[in-house]
C-alpha cells in the first residue's frame, strides 16, 4: 500500500504566517488533487506549548535563526510559531482535510524540536508514526508540504530508516532556503530516497 503524508501544511508556514515558507501556499491545490491518488493519506502538525524552547524569544540576547546547542542537537531559533490551539497551528481552509485519516502532532515537548514525523530531533521519542503505517501494510511513503529543506527532509530520511520506500513529490512541496533544499536533494537519495514530480504518479 501507498501512503501520502501531508507534512507541516499549517498556517504559520504561509506567507502571512511567523515562519512563512516562500509560495507555500502554492502547493495546496497540487496536494488536494494527490490525495485521490494514494490508498491512505496522514498528516502531521507541527504542535508547540507556548514557550517551546526551539523559539528565539524565550532565550535573551538570541535572535531567530542563530543556533543554540538544545538537549544534545543543534537547533536553530525560530520565531513563535504553531502554537498549540492557535490558529496558526491549524490547517489551512483551502486544504483538502477530509481524506487524511490521522494526524500525528510533533513538537510537543518543550525542552526538544521535531523536525521529523517519526521522531524528535534527538531520536529520544517516536510519535506511533511508523507503527501505524505498518499496521496498515504501507510499504511506500511519499512526502508532500513544508518546508522542504527541513520538515519534509526529516521526516524522509526517518521514513528511509524505518525502510519504507521513500519518495519526496519534489513540485508538491517548498523549503524555507532553497540553496539548502537543493543540496539536501543529494543526500536523500545517495541515502536509498527517490525524488519524483507529481506527473510520474
Amino acid at each position: 500500500m501507498r501512503a501520502l503524508i501531508l507534512v507541516d501544511i499549517q498556517n504559520d508556514f504561509l506567507p502571512g504566517g511567523p515562519l512563512p515558507v516562500p509560495e507555500g501556499d502554492t502547493i495546496i491545490p497540487l496536494v488536494n488533487q494527490l490525495q485521490d491518488r494514494f490508498d491512505l493519506v496522514v498528516a502531521t502538525q507541527d504542535w508547540h506549548p507556548a514557550g517551546h524552547k526551539s523559539f528565539a524569544s524565550g532565550h535573551p540576547g538570541k535572535k531567530a535563526f542563530d543556533t543554540i546547542i538544545l538537549q544534545g542537537v543543534q537547533q536553530t531559533l525560530w520565531p513563535d510559531h504553531c502554537v498549540q490551539g492557535t490558529v496558526g497551528a491549524g490547517f489551512p481552509t483551502l486544504l483538502n482535510m477530509n481524506k487524511p485519516e490521522a494526524i500525528f502532532r510533533k513538537g510537543m515537548d518543550p525542552e526538544i524540536d521535531s523536525y521529523s514525523g517519526f521522531y524528535d530531533n534527538g531520536h529520544l521519542k517516536s510519535t506511533g508514526l511508523a507503527g501505524y503505517l505498518r499496521e496498515k501494510n504501507v510499504t511506500g511513503v511519499y512526502l508532500a508540504g513544508l518546508a522542504g529543506d527541513i520538515c519534509v527532509f526529516s521526516t524522509g530520511m526517518d521514513s528511509l530508516k524505518e525502510n519504507f520506500f521513500t519518495f519526496i513529490i519534489e513540485d508538491a512541496t517548498r523549503p524555507l532556503n532553497r540553496e539548502h533544499f537543493r543540496k539536501l536533494m543529494q543526500d536523500f537519495p545517495a541515502n536509498g530516497g527517490k525524488l519524483i514530480q507529481s506527473q510520474d504518479l
